[in-house]
């Protein structure tokens, strides 16, 4: 079964060492159904996927793609990187409120 989870958010800018990423954070409810998820498949599975991910279909307006959300602050927030494909698509940019619809795979 799979689930859909639908929120805005703010697209914020972080500075990697090699790169500038664009994401998302999803917090409270959103991340605690996110991190439940996680945790069946790890029952399920014996194990998580690399570093404790979750694959998800996401959606920002009409751009939809393939993802997997990261777990950040033990698991109490979870993170989807948004490409400058989709940012370019949508023509967002950095602060902007974006509703994000995320289905878990």
């Amino acid at each position: 079964m799979s689930e859909t989870i639908t929120a805005t958010l703010p697209l914020r800018r972080w500075q990697g060492e090699k790169a500038v990423y664009h994401l998302v954070t999803f917090t409270g409810e959103e991340a605690e159904t996110i991190a439940g998820h996680a945790l069946m498949e790890k029952l399920e599975y014996g194990r998580s996927r690399g570093f404790g991910s979750v694959k998800v279909s996401a959606c920002i307006g009409d751009t939809v793609w393939k993802s997997s959300v990261f777990p950040q602050n033990k698991k109490s927030e979870w993170v989807l990187l948004v490409s400058k494909k989709v940012m370019r698509a949508e023509d967002l940019a950095a602060g902007d409120e974006v509703e994000v619809r995320i289905t878990i795979l």
